[in-house]
């Protein structure tokens, strides 16, 4: 096959997800654009009203983390096959119906995070029990994405020698920063049309990472890690018109950019796959399943996206027509990104053989050629664009998830309904108190490094995902509405983490019996481990047991 018909199978696919699936769900549940949405009714602070594609740009560069990229570009090693049909398949029928349903569940439920929607539906220990697994699993994510953006702004080789693209995709970063707020307060005060607001943007966006390209702001890696976390900080506290929903506007263009430019080069250049459909079902020891199915997350289902849809995006809804777009129409478009991913890296392969380099490294360095061949882009500035865009995927989602962590820990805080808080609650619900705990504690695994945090992130990416969707079936079936499309979703996903889990317990109890174990990468990861199974166990005997119990209601 080649990369022309595999990515015009990608596009037929979504486009009848998203046209015909998404909007059975749509009517099959039932939306009222005369009704009040939360962010309407409580405009201010965590809420703040958007038009429908300025959430549709939070959503989706929120979302599209480093994953779309490295998952499918690291499960090639299967075959393009068993990556092609897990992206379509999962992105389908699992991912994009959890992000449509999260955002659905919490729009209903007055912007409620998927912890506090629980707690209406399943009870207070199960509210908690998630809380405190999603505050776990937003540690895992601010460690792993922030040493990796840390590193991707490292303006030095290892000889001392300067690095460009790097320095220069830091430096269009921190303007891009600056100029959110800007933009924020052109939105907020001057209030736009769509159009002029959009042609600003692309001209902001211009000026900004060309001021960049010409100021190259080198730093060290170790350096990077505190100006990331000073602006996660910045991001956790500002209200989201300040900073973080015009700064998801403005990346939007990147990564759309990235995408059509990806796009546009396999239907020119229509790559030939250098890599088998099928390579076996175990591969370097890993075996097919579940190995595929935690590593495409991002790109097929990420549990993480439900965060970001219950966190965030329902609290800037305006109208209940929007959330087909940005609920369903975000995960389509990420779905692409993977597929182009997965071209890229089969086309670079040789005679079966996967090409040496990170996934990122590949991934830049076929698209910058893209950018060179098609449109004339000279190499170096390329190199910058797409450096600039790969660090954009990890640190729009980074932000988003420091937001989501402060939010959890609060909520795990907030006493119940009717309720008073102690001051103990109070002190923990206070959110620089709550912002500063979860930054700490996520900088501390961050110490640990990239790589032994990351192995432990598809798993309990994916194992959010599976507790998600068993909540979601209650809250679907208490409220009157099909539920049965996330049976099968929210079993498999449950199954294939589990296992995940389990196999990566044994592999560290080999090392301890070997004696090569080593605490702060084994150690690290054997306690997580062992509280993200035990939590799992917990919300599930929750969830599916009110699940069993709840009958069902008139339609809400």
């Amino acid at each position: 096959m080649n990369g022309l018909t595999m990515m015009l199978i990608a596009l037929v696919v979504l486009a009848c997800g998203y046209f015909g699936y998404a909007r059975w769900l749509e009517k099959t549940w039932g939306i009222d654009p005369k009704r009040p949405t939360p962010a309407m009714e409580k405009s201010g602070g965590d809420y703040a009203p958007a038009n429908k594609w300025t959430v549709f740009a939070h959503q989706f560069t929120s979302i599209t983390g480093a994953g779309p990229v490295t998952g499918p570009i690291i499960a090639a090693m299967f075959g393009w096959l068993p990556a092609l049909l897990w992206m379509l398949v999962g992105g389908v029928f699992f991912g994009a119906v959890q992000d449509f349903t999260t955002l659905y569940a919490s729009v209903k439920n007055g912007g409620k995070s998927i912890g506090m929607i629980i707690e209406a539906y399943i009870g207070r220990t199960g509210r908690r029990l998630f809380l405190f697994f999603c505050w776990l699993f937003t540690l895992l994510v601010i460690a792993a994405f922030c040493d990796m953006v840390a590193g991707t702004f490292n303006g030095f080789a290892k000889d001392g020698s300067q690095i460009m693209p790097n320095a220069a995709a830091a430096s269009i970063s921190m303007i891009y920063m600056v100029g959110a707020v800007a933009f924020g307060c052109f939105m907020k005060f001057i209030r736009p049309s769509g159009g002029f607001q959009f042609v600003v943007g692309v001209i902001l966006m211009v000026v900004m990472m060309t001021l960049g390209i010409m100021f190259p702001l080198y730093l060290d890696r170790e350096t990077w890690r505190y100006v990331v976390f000073a602006y996660l900080f910045a991001a956790s506290v500002c209200p989201m018109w300040l900073l973080k929903q015009p700064r998801d506007y403005l990346s939007m263009f990147l990564l759309i950019g990235m995408i059509i430019c990806g796009v546009l080069g396999v239907f020119i250049q229509n790559p030939t796959l250098n890599m088998p459909a099928f390579v076996g079902w175990e591969v370097k020891n890993l075996d097919l399943f579940p190995i595929l199915f935690v590593t495409i997350a991002c790109g097929a289902v990420s549990g993480f996206h439900s965060l970001v849809s219950s966190g965030t995006s329902s609290k800037m809804i305006a109208n209940e027509t929007h959330m087909r777009l940005v609920g369903y129409g975000s995960m389509c478009i990420e779905v692409v990104l993977g597929i182009v991913s997965l071209v890229v890296v089969c086309a670079a392969a040789s005679n079966g053989v996967l090409p040496a380099g990170t996934p990122f490294q590949t991934f830049s360095a076929s698209v910058a050629g893209f950018l060179t061949e098609i449109f004339g882009v000279p190499t170096n500035i390329a190199q910058c664009i797409l450096t600039m865009c790969v660090s954009a995927l990890a640190l729009t989602s980074v932000d988003a998830v420091a937001r989501i962590g402060r939010m959890s820990l609060q909520e795990f805080f907030t006493p119940s309904e009717g309720q008073k808080a102690s001051p103990i609650q109070k002190f923990f619900m206070n959110t620089v108190v709550s912002t500063v705990i979860t930054l700490v504690a996520g900088y501390a695994l961050c110490l640990a490094g990239y790589m032994s945090v990351w192995p432990l992130f598809g798993s309990a990416n994916q194992l959010l995902a599976a507790l998600v969707l068993t909540g979601l079936a209650v809250f679907l079936k208490a409220t009157g509405r099909k539920g049965w499309m996330l049976y099968i979703p929210m079993t498999f996903m449950f199954i294939v983490t589990m296992t995940a889990l389990v196999q990566s317990l044994i592999k560290i109890f080999r090392q301890i019996a070997d004696g090569t174990f080593v605490f702060m990468v084994g150690g690290l990861q054997m306690i997580v481990a062992f509280a993200l199974i035990i939590l799992a166990l917990l919300v599930v005997y929750h969830c599916v047991g009110k699940l069993i119990s709840t009958p069902k209601a008139e339609k809400a």
